[in-house]
């Protein structure tokens, strides 16, 4: 089992992103899981139960002012996850992911009050989701509960993506 989880939202417009700031937001959201997977590879495919289950955010799905870098590169993970689905389905490794939506979180509380708000108006249920809510979605994709799914992702976004 792999699961990527780290995630760096770096913000800059465009017209005004920086090299550092993409390369950065690249390593982290996008190369460090890729690797990470392929690294693991050799184990996932001794396992009878192997899966990856790669965070990707409502940001692969939405867009925003300043945070195009932190959503392309979520869209890219995506699009591994589904890559991988297909390439590794023969090993018996299923890869899917969980694209939750405003959670509060260290990165959530790290933000201005005003943003988190706003944030917090995009979604139906009108509040943050407390980290324990994204449990229920990773175990069905990362455990034998979701054993015919492969390829797929988990939208937890208290209904802001429908927006």
């Amino acid at each position: 089992m792999v699961v990527n989880n780290a995630a760096n939202a770096l913000a800059q417009p465009l017209g005004q992103m920086t090299v550092d700031a993409w390369t950065k937001s690249n390593e982290v959201n996008l190369r460090g899981p890729v690797f990470l997977v392929q690294q693991a590879l050799p184990q996932l495919k001794a396992s009878s139960h192997a899966a990856v289950l790669n965070m990707v955010s409502t940001g692969a799905f939405i867009f925003s002012p300043t945070v195009s870098m932190y959503a392309a590169s979520k869209a890219a993970l995506l699009s591994f996850t589904r890559s991988m689905a297909a390439e590794f389905v023969p090993f018996g490794i299923r890869v899917n992911a969980l694209a939750p939506g405003p959670v509060d979180t260290d990165m959530m509380r790290n933000n201005p009050p005003g943003f988190i708000d706003a944030l917090i108006g995009t979604t139906f249920m009108n509040r943050l989701a407390s980290p324990d809510e994204m449990v229920g979605a990773a175990l069905l994709l990362a455990s034998d509960a979701g054993s015919y799914i492969t390829g797929q992702v988990i939208i937890a976004d208290g209904g802001g993506t429908p927006r």
